[in-house]
């Protein structure tokens, strides 16, 4: 098993916690985003770590962790950056892809583990909880994620009218498995480099739009379902709302840091 963290971006909604650092090394409860990550995956025999960086890519050195560097970072996203670590994705090894700017219990990386379909997808049942507790309107950040008879995920990262629309939400937390992993790389490098991808070009991609686009060809990606136990820092907001809770006592009814 390995893990790739995807932590180019600059991270300029988080200012001004990320004018020296990347994103992913602000702190929750006195402990990085990274760190916090590191530990969970660890703790589930997740050695191999490589660590995707960008902005301020000299700031992130942990031990026993590898790095790549993204030098388009500025000008690329998110599928742009995991296909720089093409042959991790060809080493025959099971891959677990995380957003940076995440955090999770042990229990939630353990379902996933254990989830043995061609894409796995983290997926949070209770995320109106979760979300109403950050911001007034949930509708209006959330995107849509509907779920077939079967367990499996049809469609994400649409702008949803309605919450039926929701019936959980992704949390940037996948796992591919070995076979799935090797095959990504031929769908992305044979790509239309000149194509538009929901408003996007090539290269700024959205990631939900390329699962989209697996799932639509028929690869399955199942939903595994957890109930809360992560954390998304998109704002200050968040940070302080975090924080804080986690000061008074209260941040364990939504995740019990490791």
């Amino acid at each position: 098993m390995k893990a790739i963290i995807l932590a180019a971006g600059s991270g300029t909604r988080l200012l001004p916690y990320t004018a020296g650092r990347p994103k992913c090394l602000v702190e929750i409860a006195g402990q990085s985003l990274l760190d916090r990550q590191i530990a969970v995956m660890r703790s589930q025999g997740i050695d191999d770590i490589t660590v995707i960086t960008g902005y301020l890519a000299e700031k992130i050195e942990r031990a026993g962790i590898s790095k790549l560097v993204a030098p388009n970072y500025e000008r690329t996203n998110m599928v742009a950056t995991l296909f720089l670590a093409a042959e991790i994705m060809n080493s025959g090894d099971d891959v677990i892809v995380s957003y940076g700017d995440i955090v999770y219990e042990e229990r939630v990386l353990a379902r996933l583990l254990d989830c043995e379909a061609p894409i796995c997808l983290s997926v949070d049942v209770e995320w109106k909880r979760f979300w109403s507790a950050r911001m007034p309107n949930p509708l209006a950040d959330a995107e849509t994620l509907k779920i077939d008879g079967s367990g499996n995920v049809i469609e994400l990262g649409k702008k949803p009218s309605d919450y039926s629309e929701i019936e959980a939400q992704y949390i940037g937390l996948i796992k591919f498995n070995a076979s799935m992993a090797r095959q990504l790389v031929e769908i992305y490098e044979g790509m239309d480099r000149n194509g538009e991808f929901d408003g996007k070009d090539f290269d700024n991609m959205y990631m939900t739009t390329f699962l989209q686009m697996l799932i639509d060809s028929g690869v399955q990606a199942k939903a595994v379902k957890i109930e809360n136990g992560w954390l998304e820092v998109d704002a200050p907001e968040d940070l302080a709302m975090y924080n804080d809770m986690h000061a008074k006592g209260t941040l364990s009814q939504f995740i019990e840091l490791f």
